[in-house]
């Protein structure tokens, strides 16, 4: 069996390092969608460290990690992601093996990117611009590279066929931009070299075959589940499914092979870039909140937007992926608020509900809160459930009996040691 881990809000809900708390209970750590948008901040011996495409289990030296199929590549950022392990003595060749059948992002696909938001004006969905949209398009439209490919002679010129297109697409747009392609491709084309260095495999055969064998997995996604491209606030969403269904497609894991699902969420709710979010604070404790809880992108260094925990969207989330355990990441950055607020319905056009309907835009959407007393210890340095403030604890109890989910694990600091099981 594979048990997956999924983040459960619109991303940054600290995936990255319960990945690392639980990876030496598995044998491979498999991450299956996604891109180098998606930044995984662990922290560990005081060191702070963030990875985009390698997943979390890297720093362990008895892991296997596996980028899957539907992961998409940028072979510049993999390689300065790799250059950044050197200094850690990480054995990455044996560690670190890599599907043929996941896409590669190429520099015109960030420059088309960036001239399709830019085009889009005041309509702009907040995309990264690191060129995972337009690949995924290239995907679907089956025009796209993959890693496979680069194992074959005429790669340069399947290459070729696809950034030419890519550059009309780009004068289509007709904005005005700047770019030295060249200079790009050949940052490119070194950066493929170092990635064929690397063990590529057929990741759906190597999983199966692991899985006969009694290996343990672990499926790590990126982003939330609020940005998946079917499930979440569409279109303000990424371009991969990042819920549980998206372990299967990205990995080649059949569905009854899954186990355990392992749902993160933080104590209130953030999000970043554009897009509908009900429970969002534009007051003092908003700006406290992400303050306080260093609310900004790991990897693009966007300030996250804050607000109250969202019970209409985390029971949502856990319906859609199945989830079978919560763990509520940042309970910390809530001491010292006199008074919490959750959202346990929304009004909507003027009838209270319980679910998430089709637009939760602010003209149909507003929160109802249920107010609980807040506590003003500090957590970070607790160690078990009993020495938490009893406040926290009722908190807790509250959300587990709304979401019908049991939280086994709060985190009370970004360390790996600040981890308390329940």
């Amino acid at each position: 069996m594979a048990d997956l881990l999924l983040g459960l809000q619109w991303g940054d809900e600290g995936k990255g390092k319960i990945v690392d708390v639980l990876t030496s209970k598995y044998d491979i750590i498999a991450r299956f969608q996604g891109g180098p948008n998606a930044g995984h901040t662990l922290e560990f011996d005081g060191i702070k460290h963030v990875l985009r495409t390698i997943p979390s289990g890297i720093f362990h030296e008895n892991n296997i990690n596996i980028i899957g199929n539907g992961v998409v590549i940028d072979p510049v950022v993999f390689k300065s992601e790799i250059d950044g392990l050197a200094k850690f003595n990480i054995d990455i060749h044996s560690r670190l093996i890599i599907s043929r059948k996941a896409h590669l992002i190429l520099p015109t696909h960030r420059l088309l990117d960036a001239a399709s938001e830019t085009s889009k004006g005041k309509a702009k969905i907040g995309s990264t611009l690191k060129g995972i949209g337009p690949t995924y398009m290239d995907k679907t439209g089956r025009n796209g590279l993959r890693v496979g490919d680069i194992e074959l002679e005429d790669f340069k010129e399947r290459y070729r066929t696809l950034a030419d297109k890519h550059e009309a697409m780009i004068e289509f747009y007709g904005v005005e931009m700047q770019y030295n392609l060249p200079e790009l491709e050949k940052e490119f084309f070194e950066s493929i070299e170092d990635l064929k260095k690397l063990q590529f495999i057929d990741s759906e055969e190597y999983l199966h075959q692991a899985q006969k064998s009694g290996k343990t997995i672990l499926c790590e996604g990126a982003q939330g589940s609020l940005l998946d491209v079917d499930f979440g606030t569409y279109p303000f969403v990424t371009s991969s499914n990042t819920t549980a269904a998206g372990a299967c497609t990205g990995l080649g894991i059949a569905p009854n092979q899954i186990k355990e699902v392992y749902g993160i969420f933080k104590a209130y709710t953030t999000r970043v870039g554009s897009g509908p979010f009900p429970t969002e604070l534009f007051d003092e404790v908003g700006a406290a909140m992400a303050k306080i809880g260093n609310e900004f992108g790991s990897v693009t260094g966007r300030q996250r937007r804050c607000g109250w925990l969202d019970l209409v969207a985390l029971k949502y989330a856990i319906r859609v992926n199945g989830v079978t355990q919560l763990m509520m990441m940042k309970g910390d950055v809530l001491s010292g608020f006199e008074t919490l607020k959750v959202c346990t319905s929304y009004t909507y056009k003027g009838e209270e509900i319980d679910h998430l309907p089709y637009n939760i835009e602010p003209e149909n959407v507003s929160p109802v809160y249920t107010e609980l007393p807040g506590w003003h210890a500090d957590l970070t340095g607790m160690t078990s459930n009993d020495a938490l403030p009893k406040e926290l604890q009722d908190y807790i109890d509250f959300i587990e009996k709304e979401v019908e989910v049991p939280i086994t694990i709060v985190s009370v600091g970004p360390d790996r040691k600040q981890t308390i099981l329940r």
